[in-house]
């Protein structure tokens, strides 16, 4: 074995961001990596019949991109040779939020990027594609990770390529696929025990069609996030820059009231947002795709952590572990943050010559902490509607105010704006909120709210 690896073969499932960034969280780590993935790889920017949902608007929040710089240095500018759009985070992105419209404009100097999902992937899969060891082989069904004869590690994967079922030898698999049905199938096989599961059932569908940007074009934003005014409306909207001078606008809504396919359906429907910065910008823009849907009924959170008999060599990651309400964009980044995890872990794994023993139980304890803050923040918002299905917590209301009284602090003060920023960007844990001065001036904001009543424990609160 080549000094500094700890094993000869790392084997990922899956080609997606999540997949991709694994594999540059490997390289170094592993003699060779190989990516096996259902799809055949576009040699450009182009959909994939096994992502759906690449159709529709995709962002990498700044956490994400960090954690993608520092898997692959020098990703930002990779994008933007490519063509993806800088937008200054709080400046060119404008905030439409109930009470709060608009959101003021200040620059914190963070850039984030407007991009097609394809496009990402493609920036992702060429940096890929030069790690010398490092194989991607599409047209890979994986029908099931192997397991030693005693069950206590992964030690492969048998998959069928061309028609021909094959097996590869792994000292480590990672799962990275849209689901995690391959890591639950085989402890099901080898124990039955199962991780614990948190649901939401959000019935979410949306709609996104392309535009061409037009010639008058407003020129005081570069994108629009239109937000609800829960539980009263779910219709929520996204026109976002990508690309090719063009805008992907997204309209979502819940339960009975989600957007149509048809051109005409999708135009009536931007016009019912609660704002008509979208629609008003459309007016003179030009369709130059078809209107996609998809839809999302249930997010799920799994804790692998505390689930005995875990078989070494296997760490599912992304979607496997975590598939949130797409609406808030944190998936992609979540699961770049995960990758950036895996490779620091391997790196201690190697400077403390403990091989690869230790790295799922602490990679499965970590992630659950990178977990927090979006889905706390993203399920405070679900639940806002009561026919969204799943156990709510007992300081809900108590959240939800809190959060309302954070945003009426971040509109006079940009500190407070820029730390509303960074949470939900990724760059800062939710705990920053606990912060006894802030805390204090929540509370004030709070007692003035119409309904007002004392909370209890409020330094402890989440929004």
């Amino acid at each position: 074995m080549v000094r500094g690896t700890l094993g000869e073969h790392a084997v990922v499932i899956g080609a997606g961001v999540a997949g991709l960034a694994s594999a540059g969280a490997l390289r170094d780590r592993f003699e060779r990596v190989t990516v096996l993935e259902l799809d055949a790889f576009p040699p450009t920017a182009a959909h994939r019949n096994g992502t759906p949902q690449d159709r529709h608007t995709h962002g990498v929040l700044c956490g994400g991109l960090q954690a993608l710089e520092e898997v692959f240095p020098g990703f930002a500018g990779d994008l933007e040779r490519a063509g993806a759009v800088p937008l200054r985070v709080g400046y060119d992105l404008r905030y439409e939020r109930p009470g709060f419209d608009s959101f003021p404009k200040r620059d914190f100097g963070w850039l984030a990027y407007g991009m097609s999902r394809p496009m990402i992937e493609r920036v992702l899969r060429a940096r890929v594609e030069q790690c010398a060891n490092v194989t991607l082989r599409g047209r890979s069904r994986v029908r099931e990770i192997v397991a030693t004869p005693d069950g206590a590690a992964a030690n492969g994967v048998a998959f069928e390529q061309d028609g021909r079922g094959q097996t590869l030898a792994a000292d480590l698999v990672v799962e990275a696929t849209g689901r995690g049905d391959l890591t639950v199938a085989l402890l099901e096989a080898l124990h039955g025990a199962l991780p614990h599961e948190t649901s939401l059932g959000v019935d979410l569908g949306y709609s996104t069609a392309v535009f061409e940007m037009p010639d008058d074009a407003p020129c005081d934003w570069k994108g629009v996030l239109c937000f609800p005014k829960a539980p009263q409306s779910s219709r929520f909207g996204i026109l976002w820059p990508i690309e090719g001078h063009c805008w992907t606008v997204s309209l979502a809504g819940r339960f009975d009231d989600k957007p149509p396919g048809d051109p005409d359906g999708f135009m009536a429907f931007a016009r019912s947002l609660r704002t008509p910065t979208i629609a008003d910008a459309l007016e003179s823009a030009k369709f130059v795709s078809p209107v996609s849907r998809f839809g999302t009924r249930t997010c799920v959170r799994r804790d692998f952590s505390n689930l005995a008999g875990f078989p070494q060599g296997l760490i599912p990651l992304g979607d496997a572990i975590c598939r949130f309400n797409p609406t808030y964009g944190q998936g992609m980044s979540v699961a770049a943050q995960q990758a950036r995890l895996l490779r620091r872990l391997l790196d201690g794994a190697v400077a403390g010559s403990r091989g690869l023993a230790g790295v799922a139980p602490a990679f499965f304890v970590q992630a659950q902490t990178l977990l927090d803050a979006p889905w706390s923040m993203t399920t405070a918002l679900d639940l806002a509607y009561p026919q969204t299905e799943g156990d709510r917590p007992a300081d809900l209301e108590q959240r939800r105010r809190f959060g309302l009284a954070l945003l009426q602090l971040a509109v006079s003060d940009p500190a407070v704006h820029k730390l509303t920023l960074a949470v939900q960007h990724l760059l800062e844990p939710q705990s920053v909120y606990g912060e006894p001065a802030l805390v204090e001036r929540v509370r004030a904001v709070i007692q003035k709210m119409p309904g007002a009543t004392e909370t209890r424990a409020l330094s402890s609160t989440r929004a």
